[in-house]
């Protein structure tokens, strides 16, 4: 058995780990590759900025629907035969919006990449928009956004992002209102597919079975034809909007909570040591300071974290805890004194080795088959990082020290910068 980590505070050795990387061009496209012939099988994934970020005022939830719609007919095939399509040939294809982009990606077996081609080529294309179609994916959308805010974590999540960005389209629900979507015309449907899938402005990531050369002539035969141009540049995010303590009135036994505070953006250089701070105060499961704190010791919830929720190249932090309603005052006291605690004194240096071996050790698991990897290299793009990132995160994290990671939570935390919201019936709040 090895010997335990010292207590030292110094720099832990690295453990290596890399994808091989390849960058390749074509028809104006710059893509990611890793290659891996070991299984026969090709994932694709490709995404613009913008989504819903790009949804006009009182048009919530357009992009979302649209991404949705891509995939139900295209060109001569229905709904119906572009699911048969892509079912016959053991093809997976699906687009979705988030908050600030628009991602499509597909997968497929190397004998069914021609048909994978021509299937996302058309949906891009030539998307059906039909009535049938449109209804459908409407009541669906409608009823999901209903469904949101059937539970008090639902109520909370939404109440917490209209308040820390009350005038930008952060602050709005990425799937829209029920009442955005009953009101949404189709033709602000397609309005939303013409400014948001174009030939510029797109990053790709692929992975698996296929060569530099190969992909260099499927970038163009699958991207070639959309219209020039780049998506509208979407709203840059400001500063988080601190905005105390808000109570929404839920009849439930328990509240639910959702809180936060202003994080850094991707490039920040202290993003990857506010990672590992986060992991070890809330984000480490059992080990984290927040569920010893909260649950092991005095039992008032069942979990508690939080992390750095990332849009617009940007972390902020966000956690949730779910409590008995006569609890959520104690809760909420645990876990300010934690936020304090650690902006004071940082961590210890068990705590650090831990968070390092476990972000360094579980590094390849994201890594596992080709689709988690073109998703993998994606983030990767859409943050903003070089081609040699990944490469360098093992020997970066083993870098750090405890005086660099209480810096950084000095820097960040601060107790009375916590914003948060509360949907039940709280007892002394």
């Amino acid at each position: 058995m090895s010997p335990a980590p010292q207590a030292t505070g110094q720099p832990h050795q690295p453990v290596s780990f890399s994808l091989p990387i390849q960058v390749v061009e074509a028809g104006g496209i710059t893509a990611w590759l890793v290659e891996d012939h070991a299984v026969p099988v090709v994932s694709v994934a490709w995404a613009w900025r913008g989504g819903a970020a790009l949804d006009p005022a009182g048009q919530e939830g357009a992009a979302a629907m649209a991404a949705a719609l891509l995939t139900e007919g295209a060109g001569t095939l229905t709904a119906t035969e572009f699911a048969d399509a892509l079912r016959n040939e053991a093809i997976s294809l699906s687009f979705s919006a988030d908050r600030d982009g628009f991602e499509g990606n597909f997968r497929a077996l190397t004998e069914a990449l021609p048909a994978a081609l021509r299937l996302t080529h058309l949906a891009m294309t030539a998307p059906r928009l039909d009535a049938e179609a449109v209804e459908r994916v409407r009541a669906r959308s409608i009823l999901a956004a209903r469904r949101m805010l059937e539970t008090p974590r639902g109520q909370a999540g939404r109440a917490f992002w209209s308040n820390a960005y009350p005038d930008h389209p952060a602050g709005r629900p990425t799937g829209g209102t029920a009442e955005s979507l009953a009101a949404l015309p189709v033709e602000g449907i397609r309005a939303a597919l013409a400014r948001q899938v174009r030939r510029e402005g797109l990053l790709v990531a692929a992975s698996g079975a296929i060569t530099p050369d190969e992909l260099r002539e499927l970038l163009p035969r699958l991207f070639g034809d959309l219209p020039e141009g780049a998506p509208p540049a979407p709203p840059p995010l400001p500063p988080f909007h601190r905005f105390g303590q808000r109570i929404l009135p839920v009849h439930s036994p328990q509240s639910a909570v959702v809180f936060g505070q202003e994080g850094l953006n991707a490039e920040d250089p202290d993003w990857e040591p506010a990672q590992v701070m986060l992991r070890i105060l809330a984000g480490g499961g059992f080990a984290s300071r927040l569920m010893q704190a909260v649950r092991e010791r005095r039992g008032l919830a069942y979990g508690i974290g939080a992390g750095l929720d990332v849009m617009f190249r940007h972390g902020v932090i966000v956690g949730a805890v779910s409590t008995e309603n006569a609890r959520v005052a104690e809760t909420l006291a645990v876990t300010r004194e934690e936020w304090a605690r650690m902006a004071q004194s940082g961590p210890t240096a068990a705590e650090l080795s831990d968070a390092v071996a476990y972000l360094t050790g579980s590094l390849p698991l994201q890594f596992t088959d080709s689709r988690r990897i073109a998703d993998g290299l994606l983030a990767l793009l859409r943050n903003g990082r070089p081609v040699d990132w990944l490469a360098g995160r093992p020997a970066r994290l083993a870098a750090l020290t405890q005086q660099r990671i209480a810096a950084v939570a000095a820097r960040l935390l601060q107790p009375a910068d916590l914003s948060l919201v509360i949907a039940g019936e709280p007892v002394g709040l």
